[in-house]
């Protein structure tokens, strides 16, 4: 059984364990991720507080060119000082949630990583609503001894690298497997000795396979589309690109109570709409785009025919403008619209000192427009995250909506010259998976395929033998069948006795496990169960009667079935002389040589190994190439059979 639905049972069965998870309960979709100073050197409280609040500015100043553009799907990554609780010490931590992008939760474990990489000092946790996702994620690959009921703190990530923490440093002796670490004794085994706890490399690739294509796939996310649009949304996304997020959410999580405020709009009237470039995320425009949607005949806004070429910049701007209006329309009147410049606060000169050091402003002269562009960008990403207020009022996106349209005056005239000079609207055809992008999204994720022809130049088909035999040796259990392959093994190797012996467990000879109705007679099985004290004269005898009849009823079983359609769907073995001993005729004389032969032949020994290739491969070229009880029995064994070009020529000549 694999770690993720081990981590369902555990959640189920061990009532403290429920309890630390209550808070994952409340919480959907989001990533909880801590930061913790290893060095064992003992500090005055207020002393740590200090420096743990410098490390939240040297990171996110670190942080700053890949956030400060960034577009979450929900909350943005930030970080805050946390006091010692219980046997958790003073950390810096945060929460985010992630909603439908799950590239949002990855790219924060690729920060968790460059952070402990960037600063050594640091070690840091990582876990969302299902627990430990690395540890699920690479399932696959984990040792043993690691469950869901002694994973708790023992994941890691430090000087850039997976850690997990066992049992012992030499991992000779596991004395308690259902022991749990609590944060200060993870620490401190860390610290002790980093290298003994660094993970596997299969655990670690599998976890590099999610984050390595970062940051340049930052990029490779985001999609641009025109959007016809009022004036004032237009100008909103041009101060604040990351809004649309908060707008699209909006929309798309819409009630009937917030379509009320969208039949007379009040903020973002049609009148007035402009086609403008919008930056969404993948995952914004598809689920803006997907929704049907009409909207009120009283709101005002109109969509024009489905054939029409700018249908979908009327389209997309429409659900925009709703999503805006929704979000000003919870904001009450009563709330105050104050403006806080980030010059105000105490934390601004040494983030602005830590920007600089970081090559923020890529060496621009201050005071020239590029330096100013980016003086903005640093503005917002320090109000977003380093000097956020922690009240909900103030963290309104619909507050900073009216506070910016309060604020900033809206070029009518700048807008119209914009838009006749808009850039080219990007292909959202990704939009549509076809079977071959599916495909190779599948192959990307399970490993390159290769050509059919080198396939069958490395395949053996006594890999299927040998696999089914290993896997009938396997132990199985309450938690699942082993599965005889993993990546980290040595080759299949199958052994012979255990084999015969799970065979004879099944039908015998062993008397002990004969039932009464296997006995030729009353006295066989009152010789089974005589006096215990001739146990071993009792299994003699039977050997030498009982077995003999096994054999003959066995015989007899084998002629019958020979002459039947069952029997003649073997394939049998060739040149092989039969155990089974022909028919006699009345007087004790043998059939004719030609009789002896023919029955001979039908009672040949069954191929065993043969028919079960054969069985499979016609199993598994049944399925046209679609899953099937073939291919995913023999890919969990590890045996991965080739495309079957042979049909797919014939097929095509057919056509």
């Amino acid at each position: 059984m694999v770690y993720g639905e081990r981590v369902r049972l555990v959640k189920e069965e061990k009532p403290g364990i429920m309890e630390k998870q209550m808070k994952m309960m409340v919480m959907e979709d989001f990533v909880e991720y801590q930061l913790f100073l290893v060095s064992d050197e003992p500090r005055e409280p207020e002393k740590l507080k200090h420096t743990l609040k410098q490390y939240i500015e040297e990171i996110l100043a670190k942080l700053a060119p890949l956030l400060a553009d960034y577009i979450w799907q929900n909350q943005p990554f930030n970080l805050k000082y946390k006091s010692r609780k219980g046997d958790v010490p003073a950390h810096i931590g945060g929460i985010t949630r992630f909603g439908d992008n799950i590239e949002d939760e990855w790219f924060i474990v690729y920060l968790i990583q460059q952070i402990t990489k960037d600063f050594p000092a640091l070690a840091a946790r990582v876990e969302d609503n299902d627990g430990e996702f690395l540890l699920i994620e690479a399932a696959d690959f984990l040792p043993k001894w690691l469950k869901p009921e002694n994973s708790s703190n023992r994941v890691f990530f430090h000087h850039g690298k997976l850690c997990i923490l066992p049992f012992q440093q030499d991992e000779c002796s596991l004395q308690d497997q259902s022991s749990n670490l609590n944060i200060s004794q993870a620490l401190m085994l860390l610290a002790g000795r980093p290298d003994a706890c660094t993970a596997s490399a299969p655990i670690a690739q599998a976890i590099e396979q999610r984050i390595k294509e970062y940051p340049d796939k930052i990029k490779d996310s985001l999609h641009r589309a025109h959007c016809f649009v009022p004036a004032e949304i237009a100008a909103v996304l041009k101060e604040r690109p990351q809004l649309v997020s908060a707008a699209i959410q909006a929309f798309y999580l819409r009630d009937p109570i917030d379509l009320k405020a969208c039949r007379t709009f009040h903020h973002f009237r049609p009148e007035r709409r402009v086609f403008t470039p919008v930056t969404f995320t993948k995952c914004l425009y598809a689920q803006l785009s997907q929704q049907r949607f009409h909207p009120d005949k009283r709101s005002g806004y109109t969509l024009p025919a489905i054939s029409h070429p700018k249908y979908k910049p009327h389209e997309l701007g429409m659900k925009l403008a709703h999503g805006f209006e929704i979000l000003c329309s919870k904001c009450s009147k009563s709330d105050g619209l104050t403006t806080r410049h980030p010059t105000d606060s105490p934390l601004w000169t040494g983030f602005l000192n830590n920007l600089k050091k970081n090559d923020f402003f890529k060496g621009e002269m201050e005071g020239s427009a590029q330096y100013c562009e980016l003086m903005k960008k640093a503005e917002i990403y320090f109000q977003q995250s380093v000097d956020k207020p922690n009240s909900s009022t103030d963290q309104s996106p619909g507050k900073e909506v009216l506070q910016l349209l309060s604020t900033m005056t809206v070029d009518m005239e700048e807008l119209k010259k914009e838009e006749a000079d808009l850039p080219p609207d990007e292909d959202d055809s990704w939009l549509d998976l076809t079977p071959d992008k599916l495909e190779q999204i599948l192959q990307k994720a399970c490993g390159s395929k290769d050509t059919a022809a080198e396939s069958e130049e490395q395949y053996n088909l006594s890999d299927v033998t040998d696999s089914m035999k290993a896997f009938i040796t396997k132990v199985s259990s309450h938690e699942g069948a082993e599965l005889p392959w993993n990546p980290a093994e040595a080759p299949i190797t199958f052994d012979v006795d255990s084999f015969t012996s799970a065979l004879e467990k099944i039908l015998g000879p062993n008397p002990e496990e004969l039932d009464s109705d296997d006995l030729d007679s009353e006295e066989d099985f009152e010789l089974l169960i005589s006096d215990e004290d001739s146990e071993d004269d009792q299994v003699s005898a039977l050997n030498e009667d009982v077995l003999p009849s096994l054999h003959s009823y066995m015989n007899v079983m084998d002629r019958e079935l020979a002459h039947t359609n069952i029997g003649k769907s073997f394939t049998k073995k060739k040149n092989v002389q039969s155990n089974v001993h022909p028919k006699t005729t009345k007087a004790g004389e043998s059939n004719s040589d030609d009789e002896v032969k023919g029955e001979e032949s039908d009672l040949a020994p069954v191929d065993v190994d043969l028919n079960l290739v054969t069985n499979i491969l016609e199993s598994f070229s049944s399925q046209s190439g679609l899953a099937g009880p073939a291919s995913n029995l023999l890919q969990s064994l590890g045996v991965h059979l080739p495309d079957n070009t042979d049909q797919e020529a014939a097929d095509n000549l057919q056509h």
